[in-house]
């Protein structure tokens, strides 16, 4: 058994990790949701809601349960620090928890390198502001944006009713032809039962914000060997 630990913000999607738990074998992905506090696509309470102070509360618990790795399963709340900035909250996560730790911002690089992949598009939910600063975050990784697409969505709530005909208009919308992989951050968006359908409808890898988030815990776990059909390229063969 592998223990996953994640740090959840709020209450959206997270039943999409119930689903990844489902279609790998052995996985265990024991979740303390955080003070979501201001839900909004904005700086300033994206920047609060990923403190440090606040990701600290959950990791006695998650430490308990067994955890050999920790996830900030948050994509915005990491990457609005910057790349530095970005690295410092990690490295503060894991001081915390005493164990390997990263982000959802973080996992979308690491994912995208695994794959081979070096120019992708984004299909974001978020306001343009909000997604320009995760294509900057990209650039930063060594990945090249050649497309970003923003829905203009302020709040994880509206986000987390988004069905599958949304998600896969999303996607198709925000894919480019010189793209490798189409990326779908915000771990508010339902995403993981329709990730087959998703890449089938852009002929290419299509890496979404909680199925990269539990691609990075099993890595930072060293288990190398998770694998599902169910779960995009990914999940599909050899890292």
């Amino acid at each position: 058994m592998t223990t996953v630990g994640l740090l959840y913000p709020g209450h959206s999607a997270e039943d999409d990790y119930s689903r990844i738990e489902a279609l790998i074998t052995g996985l265990n992905c024991p979740m303390v949701h955080t003070d979501l506090g201001e839900d909004a696509h904005r700086v300033d309470p994206l920047q609060e809601m990923g403190s440090s102070e606040r990701l600290a509360v959950g990791v006695e618990q998650l430490r308990l349960s067994g955890a050999e790795s920790v996830v900030w399963a948050c994509t915005s709340g990491s990457f609005v620090y910057g790349w530095e900035g970005a690295h410092e909250q990690i490295r503060a996560l894991a001081a915390a928890a005493g164990l390997p730790a990263s982000s959802t911002a973080f996992a979308f690089a690491h994912a995208a390198q695994a794959l081979g992949v070096t120019r992708v598009s984004v299909a974001a939910t978020y306001p343009p502001d909000v997604t320009e600063q995760f294509v900057r975050f990209l650039a930063a990784a060594g990945v090249e944006v050649v497309g970003a697409r923003s829905s203009g969505i302020v709040t994880s709530a509206e986000v987390a009713r988004w069905g599958r005909e949304r998600v896969l208009e999303l996607v198709r919308a925000g894919d480019h032809p010189q793209a490798e992989a189409v990326l779908v951050p915000d771990t508010a968006l339902h995403t993981v039962a329709f990730l087959p359908e998703l890449e089938a409808a852009v002929g290419k890898p299509v890496l979404t914000a909680n199925q990269v988030t539990v691609w990075e815990g099993l890595r930072l776990a060293e288990r190398r060997g998770a694998r599902s059909t169910e779960l995009g390229r990914l999940f599909a063969g050899e890292e």
